[in-house]
């Protein structure tokens, strides 16, 4: 696998800001785990998760109906993956680890591996970010081209235009093609698997037959064959846009940068780890409480790369500090002011990598 190191002789930022973090939650004696905005919201997310699946599979429904609740249902699948999985996977939903390890199967329950998800999330893409070679996040090569240093092919001048039937189709791929390509291979992209547990393998089987159960032959007996295959592709195009169009514009936009080690090479980043966090990673919506709830904070971003053990529900106060710390430190803190603006730059950056790398170069050039 490649390796890749970063500087240790600038980490003046990162203590100063941990030190003003840590001081917000003494000051304010609060815990940086979940409290009751966090529980209230699980609550309400998995209660209409719950009542919009039997809806669907007990209440006789017109067309319409049964698509609106499957509409909603993919709305709040997405939720519960942004604002209660996530957090629990990072063990910053609760001080107690059991609550946190069983919340984090609310991804099984979605149809992926809180397993895989762990490693490939928690320590290759937050120690790694947007770094090519290693960062399973931005690896979906030849189909999308994310960074200059992938290959460009020719599909790649129109990806702008293919990008959202690709996000749709994402978590199908997610659930029935690349968690068991990684089960499988013992391999997340370029990283060697860890050894998985036999309560992990038992998991793993466990959960995805029970998706098959839940979400394809009892639908299906309910509903006949057709009707359940435009449910089940509705409700994963709802969740895969809105889960792949979050990810993606945490840092996939104009100003994000980007680093590339070739397999089997080693290298040294001239840039501290928390430096490399912030240049990385953007910020969107900020101002807007109803998107911060929906998607878990995750549109602050680059509170959540420093700091992926304190809950969601923080981010909005620790940004204040954050801000004020890169601004005192001189480093940049991508931001967009509306979900709509980060979500149009992320279609420029991808329509610009589109371009055959000769034909980008001249008109950098000619610019």
């Amino acid at each position: 696998m490649a390796k890749i190191t970063f500087s240790n002789s600038n980490n003046e930022f990162y203590q100063s800001l941990k030190a003003s973090v840590d001081e917000y939650f003494t000051k304010n004696k609060i815990r940086k785990t979940g409290d009751w905005r966090l529980y209230s919201k699980t609550i309400i997310l998995v209660s209409t998760a719950v009542t919009m699946y039997s809806l669907l599979m007990i209440v006789p429904l017109t067309y319409w109906v049964a698509m609106l609740c499957v509409f909603i249902l993919g709305i709040t699948l997405a939720s519960i993956g942004f604002g209660v999985m996530h957090d629990a996977n990072h063990g910053s939903y609760s001080t107690k680890q059991k609550l946190n390890d069983f919340l984090g199967l609310s991804l099984n329950a979605l149809g992926a591996n809180a397993y895989f998800w762990k490693q490939k999330h928690n320590i290759i893409h937050h120690t790694y970010t947007n770094v090519d070679g290693i960062d399973d996040d931005i690896a979906k090569s030849p189909i999308i081209r994310q960074c200059e240093s992938q290959k460009w092919v020719p599909a790649h001048k129109i990806q702008y235009l293919y990008l959202l039937p690709v996000y749709a189709l994402s978590t199908i791929f997610w659930i029935f093609i690349m968690d068991f390509t990684k089960y499988f291979s013992r391999k997340i992209y370029t990283t060697d698997a860890w050894k998985m547990s036999t309560k992990n393998h038992i998991i793993f089987w466990a959960t995805k037959i029970c998706y098959i159960i839940f979400y394809m032959i009892l639908p299906i007996t309910v509903w006949g064959f057709l009707p359940w295959l435009v449910g089940f592709l509705t409700l994963n195009a709802v969740m895969g846009l809105i889960l792949s169009l979050v990810f993606q514009l945490a840092h996939v936009v104009e100003n994000t940068e980007f680093e590339h080690v070739p397999l089997d090479a080693t290298k040294h980043i001239e840039t501290a780890w928390a430096e490399h966090q912030i240049k990385t990673t953007a910020n969107f919506a900020m101002g807007n409480k109803v998107i911060s709830w929906f998607v878990g904070g995750l549109n602050y971003q680059i509170e959540h790369h420093l700091f992926p053990r304190v809950s969601h529900v923080h981010y909005p106060a620790i940004s204040k500090i954050v801000m004020e710390k890169c601004a005192e430190y001189n480093l940049p803190y991508n931001k967009y002011d509306t979900m709509s603006e980060a979500v149009a730059s992320h279609f420029r950056v991808m329509k610009s990598l589109g371009r055959k790398p000769e034909q980008a170069m001249a008109q950098v050039k000619a610019a």
